[in-house]
């Protein structure tokens, strides 16, 4: 039984939402180490294709670390919590994951839930949510990928301008910016996700998934011209072999809509 999220199956979609709106929804070792497992189990279901994920209230997608736990547990033992092997939120370092995912930020992302958002493929925010990475002025830095992320994401400049003061910034800012992908009424929220949701499931999962992988790899490639030469990812591959690829445009000619294989 999950203690520390809820999660809900929607057809090929998983909602995962984090559930610990007593503290603003922040994580602790072991609130890491279940949505870890609940993203495994959704990299390794082939029926589920698109995950979204947010938190539990009205106020917080997540504040980040539980400092308050870390603290208590360093006064106890001297030890300092560690995080499971596949990050914060158990995304935000998890590398090989080809199915999207869908950030639905409902209010304060700040530190670790800001990375987990940027972490994700899509960030849908609602009107009142709030981003930063304030962990210079508690005396630490944004280690689960905050510091890498933003700066290729954003502008340096503005990424760095948001970094070494640790300020906030509003979800209309994000969109200006450039890392959050819309912004919404608040109550249209868990909608307008799902909505994005369901415009990627309309895609065959394969061409997705060849896209995701391609596109982050390739931004390791310098030069575009060889970026482009080198298709030998393998879910490009796998994507090329697929049923889907025969699927797509003979449902094309007969004018109705694909039924998607996902393999």
């Amino acid at each position: 039984m999950r203690q520390y999220c809820k999660v809900e199956t929607d057809g090929r979609l998983l909602i995962v939402t984090i559930d610990r709106p007593e503290v603003a929804n922040a994580l602790h070792p072991m609130a890491n180490q279940e949505l870890a497992d609940v993203f495994d189990e959704f990299a390794a279901n082939p029926e589920l294709w698109v995950a979204i994920i947010t938190g539990a209230g009205d106020k917080a997608f997540c504040a980040g670390n539980d400092l308050k736990y870390h603290a208590e547990l360093r006064a106890k033992t001297g030890a300092r919590p560690q995080s499971p092997p596949k990050g914060f939120g158990g995304i935000t370092n998890r590398h090989d994951l080809e199915k999207p995912l869908i950030a639905a930020v409902n209010g304060v992302a700040m530190g670790g839930g800001f990375e987990i958002a940027l972490a994700t493929d899509i960030i849908i925010a609602s009107e009142q949510a709030r981003f930063a990475l304030p962990e210079p002025r508690v005396g630490l830095a944004a280690g689960a990928g905050g510091m890498q992320r933003l700066s290729r994401q954003i502008p340096l400049k503005r990424a760095m301008g948001m970094m070494l003061t640790g300020r906030h910034v509003s979800a209309r800012e994000g969109y200006e910016l450039g890392f959050v992908t819309a912004v919404v009424p608040h109550l249209q929220l868990m909608s307008e996700a799902r909505r994005w949701a369901h415009e990627i499931l309309a895609c065959s999962p394969m061409s997705i998934r060849a896209t995701k992988q391609t596109v982050l790899r390739s931004l390791d490639v310098p030069a575009l011209e060889i970026a482009m030469r080198n298709l030998n990812y393998p879910a490009y591959v796998a994507m090329t072999r697929s049923e889907d690829t025969i699927e797509g445009p003979k449902a094309f000619a007969e004018k109705r809509k694909p039924e998607w294989k996902g393999r």
